[in-house]
């Protein structure tokens, strides 16, 4: 049985929002590859040789942001196929969009490498990509719909409840990947949302994802579930997650529905092994910040830094980079 943990608002521990900046590509807008101008739905970040990299959730690049100055270049995925690279319900082709939300370093043979994986909220969104960067700058991209991986996730429903929704995925810098899965679907077959995180081996997942036909997916170890807590009567629910040392700093965000949009707050908080603990983000102006975190990671030389971006979900305007300070006793 799924261990079950209980969230509590922490008054020590605070999030105070330093800086924002709109993330629009160095080299403007690019139709010949279905480019925009601008980063869309930023969905989540991670370190990548000297950038930071966000996914999009519905479109196909990777941007690659300079830490200091936030300048953005762009790495273009494989198109739709429709021979798009932006999806939407206006061009008809929402359905095509990959729904990449997590991603993660992970150990490269010679190179850096990032594993990024679909939500898997519907047969649609089951894709799992894989980035490889060498020393000179140069990259390989792999893209793979992992139906089998994503067909073994949802039968682990003390992981997925009433629906599968990976938000965020840490590496443990050892043989462990931690998923984490978003309670936010509704109440189906006997079960609810769930809020949970699952282990599983990296080993296993690699050479699963290596020969997918021939190598079943890796088993899920172990499962606990979590109550986040709320803002405003709203249920947070996880949005993603990084190992830092012993301990896993999360973000979450308290929606009130897909129909509404309506964004109650967003916080951060810390995973240890019985218990977790949270305080919710305070913008510039020192007001709650109103925002909907899609991804986090801290400074590589300061764990009391963090990155973050959020999707505000308005196509015509770009994503935003945000970096934030920890204060408290955050790493007990």
């Amino acid at each position: 049985m799924a261990k079950k943990i209980k969230a509590k608002k922490d008054d020590q521990l605070s999030v105070q929002i330093l800086r924002a900046t709109p993330m629009e590509y160095r080299d403007g807008e690019d139709p010949e590859k279905d480019r925009p101008g601008h980063v869309r739905a930023a969905s989540s970040i991670a370190e990548f040789a000297e950038y930071l990299l966000v996914v999009q959730d519905d479109a196909n690049f990777l941007a690659l942001v300079e830490k200091d100055y936030h300048h953005v270049q762009s790495i273009p995925l494989p198109p739709g196929p429709d021979g798009k690279r932006v999806f939407s319900s206006e061009r008809g082709n929402i359905e095509h969009k990959l729904d990449l939300e997590a991603c993660v370093s992970v150990p490269g043979t010679g190179s850096e490498h990032i594993l990024a994986l679909g939500s898997g909220s519907d047969e649609s969104r089951e894709w799992v990509l894989q980035v490889w960067w060498d020393d000179e700058g140069n990259h390989e991209v792999d893209l793979m719909d992992a139906d089998r991986l994503y067909s073994y996730l949802r039968t682990e429903k003390e992981f997925c409840g009433a629906g599968l929704n990976i938000e965020g995925v840490v590496f443990d810098g050892k043989d462990t990947i931690r998923l984490f899965q978003r309670g936010n679907a509704e109440p189906k077959d006997g079960l609810e949302a769930v809020d949970s995180v699952a282990e599983v081996s990296w080993t296993d997942l690699k050479k699963h994802l290596e020969k997918p036909t021939e190598v079943e997916p890796p088993k899920i170890k172990r499962v606990t579930q979590f109550d986040l807590g709320e803002i405003d009567d709203i249920r947070l629910t996880f949005s993603d997650g990084e190992q830092i040392d012993g301990h896993i700093l999360y973000s979450a965000s308290a929606e009130a529905s897909s129909e509404t949009d309506y964004i109650a707050g967003s916080a951060m908080g810390i995973l240890d092994v019985e218990s977790a603990r949270w305080a919710e983000v305070i913008d510039l102006d020192g007001s709650a910040f109103k925002g909907k975190i899609e991804g986090l990671v801290t400074a590589e030389d300061n764990p009391h830094i963090i990155y973050f971006v959020i999707d505000d979900d308005v196509a015509h305007e770009p994503s935003s980079i945000f970096q934030a300070r920890l204060e408290g006793p955050w790493y007990q």
